[in-house]
C-alpha cells in the first residue's frame, strides 16, 4: 500500500545533514543498541529501534524484537514522527486512518502502537526517531514518556560524538599528511640547493683564469 505522508521543510538539507552523519548502513554498536534494549525496557515494549530516515526508506541502525533492517519510508510511522518536535504516539494503529492499511499493521510484525522520540540534531534537523512498538493498543505513562525523550537526546548525543570522532581522525590524518608532504618538500629543497652549490663549484672550475699583464 502506497501511504501520502507530508515532507519535513527543508527537507533536502535535512537529507545532508543525515549524510554528513555517515550512520546509514553500518555496522551495529553497542551504545546505540544499549539505549534501544533500555527504551524497550523502560517501556515495557516488545520491539523497539533507532530508525534514520532516508530518501526513500527508514533503516534501522539498532533494533529489538524485529527482523527487518529497513522499510520503505512511504509506509513508516517515523517519516509522521520526524515532522514533530516532540513524541509522535500512536495508541491504535488499526483505528488510525493514516496507518490502518499499512503493512506494518496488516501484517509481521503486525504494528498496533507506536511512540517514536525524534532524533533532532543541534541544528534542529529530525534524523529519525528512537521508537518503541507494541502488537496491542495502548499507552506510555508519563514517566515513560520522558524515559523515551531522555533516551533519543542520548542517542543524538553518541551521533554526534561519533561525528565530531570521525572529523577528529581524518584532521589527524590530513596532519599528518600534511607534514610528511612538508618533509618530501624540504628534502627535495635541500637536495636542490647541494645540486646547486655543486653546479656552482664546477663553474668556478672551469672559469678561465684572467691573463696576467706582461712587465715591460
Amino acid at each position: 500500500m502506497t501511504m501520502t505522508v507530508p515532507m519535513p521543510a527543508q527537507e533536502k538539507r535535512r537529507l545532508k545533514v543525515l549524510w554528513e552523519y555517515e550512520i546509514l548502513d553500518t555496522v551495529p554498536e553497542e551504545i546505540f543498541d544499549d539505549l534501544t534494549d533500555l527504551a524497550a525496557r523502560i517501556c515495557g515494549a516488545p520491539m523497539a529501534m533507532i530508525s534514520l530516515v532516508d530518501e526513500d526508506r527508514q533503516w534501522f541502525k539498532s533494533k529489538v524484537g524485529l527482523t527487518q533492517t529497513e522499510t520503505a519510508r512511504e509506509i513508516s510511522f517515523c517519516t509522521h514522527a520526524i515532522l514533530q518536535r516532540d513524541l509522535f504516539i500512536v495508541p491504535d494503529a488499526r483505528l488510525d486512518p493514516r496507518f490502518a492499511g499499512s503493512p506494518l499493521v496488516t501484517a509481521e510484525p503486525h504494528v498496533r502502537f507506536y511512540a517514536g522520540a525524534p532524533l533532532v540534531t543541534p541544528d534542529g534537523h529530525a534524523l529519525g526517531t528512537l521508537c518503541i512498538m507494541d502488537r496491542m493498543p495502548r499507552e506510555l505513562s508519563a514517566d515513560q514518556q520522558q524515559a523515551l525523550r531522555v533516551l533519543a537526546r542520548h542517542v543524538v548525543t553518541q551521533l554526534e560524538l561519533r561525528r565530531h570522532s570521525r572529523q577528529l581522525g581524518r584532521a589527524r590524518q590530513e596532519g599528518a599528511q600534511a607534514t610528511g608532504e612538508l618533509k618530501q618538500v624540504r628534502a627535495e629543497l635541500a637536495a636542490a640547493r647541494r645540486e646547486l652549490a655543486k653546479c656552482q663549484m664546477q663553474v668556478r672550475r672551469h672559469r678561465p683564469k684572467p691573463a696576467r699583464k706582461v712587465r715591460k
